[in-house]
């Protein structure tokens, strides 16, 4: 199942324990899964200082866990899917790309 089946058709975000929260969960969990894989990869290949490229890549992929454990927490009090600035439900699409996406594309280019 894709992450655009598990999330759209639950507009204004998805209910606690409903079936489509379970299965985005279980998808944000995988990613989860794999950032923290790639992270012990990363710090395992540094067995010496690690040079700049390797503290940037541990920077980001840490920051992409920390977005996942937010998308979690989402999940939990039935706001994922919603945009946190417009509220408006993410297109479609969107949590196909990024499945812990907190805004739409709209507001997110807004930010930058």
């Amino acid at each position: 199942m894709t992450v655009n089946r598990a999330v759209n058709g639950a507009p204004g975000g998805y209910p606690p324990g409903g079936a489509q929260a379970r299965q985005a969960r279980e998808l944000l969990e995988e990613e989860r899964r794999t950032r923290l894989a790639q992270l012990a990869v990363l710090e395992h290949a540094d067995d010496g200082a690690p040079d700049e490229a390797s503290l940037a890549r541990r920077e980001s992929l840490q920051g992409t866990l920390e977005e996942i454990d937010a998308a979690l927490a989402r999940l939990d009090d039935g706001t994922y899917g919603l945009c946190e600035d417009c509220g408006e439900p993410l297109p479609e699409g969107r949590l196909e790309i990024l499945p812990y996406a907190r805004r739409c594309v709209q507001c997110q280019q807004r930010r930058r």
